[in-house]
């Protein structure tokens, strides 16, 4: 019998990390380092991506390295499996974290979010991101692994795979109705759409030894105005937004042999609003 600590080691395992210098991804990294294994953050802003790489790298004593990549690209995705491959040998883990997320709350030029006037090249992008990319860095990264017979693909989802958007949260004081700001159609349809995808590559790939499963957080406290933070907390039984890091033990649980009987799930981590 393996002890309970020894489940969640991953030392040696090499994880990439799209979208790895946003706020989750670099939080994925420092678990996933802490850990004992190698993050690789892939974003397109390469140089951000660098300089968390190195923080981890100096952090952790993890050979944990940046790359600049656009992820709604085939071409560029496969270069990023070829880069990998020459410095580390192997990938184990992919966390398919990378995605469009206008902030609503922040945005002073809301009437587009409404579905009514929606820009259909908005829709397109967001698609790109959060869903063709994690359908392209599957394919290739997940066909690597199930080439080896051994991986973990962790898709990051959202509450808003599992609920609908409250758009209350969202609502100004004398805006008319027609102009209110809401939380745009892409990010729910993104976010479950990935959980879909998370059922289907499990069951691909159940027989080549890769494990798929999604992660559904709910929202981070970063920087929010406070009626904001109030409103949102209010629909939480917890009573509060999740800090930044404290989804790191449900992302270390989702990539170790600590779940190694757990495929096709999505795991809900959004403090109970979901209950509600």
């Amino acid at each position: 019998m393996i002890p309970a600590r020894e489940l969640f080691d991953l030392t040696g395992r090499v994880a990439i990390i799209t979208g790895g210098a946003g706020l989750l991804g670099e939080q994925h990294a420092t678990a996933i380092a802490a850990a004992g294994g190698i993050p690789v953050l892939l974003d397109v802003d390469g140089e951000a991506a660098e300089r968390k790489a190195r923080t981890l790298a100096d952090t952790f004593g993890v050979a944990a390295s940046a790359l600049a990549v656009d992820i709604t690209q085939p071409s560029a995705v496969r270069a990023a499996l070829n880069e990998v491959l020459s410095r580390y040998q192997r990938v184990d883990i992919l966390l398919n974290n990378a995605a469009n997320n206008p902030k609503q709350e922040n945005t002073a030029e809301t009437e587009w979010s409404r579905l009514e006037t929606f820009p259909i090249r908005q829709w397109e992008a967001d698609l790109a991101v959060g869903l063709t990319g994690a359908f392209l860095c599957s394919q290739v990264f997940g066909a690597e692994m199930a080439r080896r017979g051994r991986g973990v693909i962790v898709n990051v989802a959202s509450d808003l795979a599992v609920i609908a958007p409250d758009q209350r949260l969202y609502r100004r004081d004398g805006v008319p109705e027609s102009q209110q700001p809401v939380k745009p159609v892409t990010y729910s349809v993104v976010k479950t759409a990935l959980v879909g995808l998370t059922r289907y590559l499990a069951t691909y790939w159940a027989d080549r030894g890769v494990r798929v499963n999604a992660i559904s957080p709910g929202g981070v406290r970063n920087a929010q105005p406070d009626d904001f933070v109030a409103r949102l907390s209010n629909l939480v039984p917890l009573g509060r937004m999740a800090e930044a890091n404290e989804y790191q033990g449900a992302i270390v649980f989702l990539c170790s042999d600590a779940s190694s009987y757990m495929t096709g799930a999505n795991l809900v981590v959004d403090g109970g609003r979901s209950c509600w």
